[in-house]
């Protein structure tokens, strides 16, 4: 919980549309990065310490008003799993600060983050059409519908 903590206030986030993920020791360096980057930074300090670890991938609750405001909405979310003994498997979000799965949305979990991908698709044409998407994402409770 404290390295979760320590993740989520000591680093600023920094959306990052480029696929992939930085390096453990680059997020250490530039002390800011994405969900993603953070949860593998937190992975790779888990094993070090000898705990096993997992990522995952989903999206992230947040509420329109009344509830708090947590980074990574609106989007794919990333955060990982660490099992501690005793407990089992625990989700830390260390963009938010988020332990436990509360408002965390799970759609693939995976030893590393290149194996955990939500959406993949292909793309039949010429390289020089012009290719562009947006995307918005909505979650909302159940009872909302």
């Amino acid at each position: 919980m404290t390295l979760n903590e320590a993740i989520s206030d000591g680093f600023a986030y920094d959306r990052r549309t480029a696929p992939g993920t930085q390096s453990p020791s680059t997020t250490l360096e530039l002390r800011k990065g994405t969900c993603r980057d953070f949860a593998v930074l937190m992975i790779e300090a888990a094993r070090t310490l000898g705990f096993a670890a997992r990522f995952i991938t989903g999206y992230i609750y947040v509420p329109d008003r009344d509830g708090p405001t947590w980074l990574g909405g609106g989007a794919t979310h990333a955060w990982c799993q660490i099992y501690v003994p005793g407990s089992g498997w625990v989700e830390f979000d260390p963009t938010n600060g988020i332990v436990g799965n509360r408002d965390l949305i799970r759609v693939a979990v995976a030893r590393v983050p290149s194996q955990a991908i939500p959406l993949f698709g292909t793309y039949w044409g010429d390289r020089e059409d012009e290719l562009g998407m947006n995307v918005e994402v909505h979650v909302k409770t159940a009872s909302a519908f």
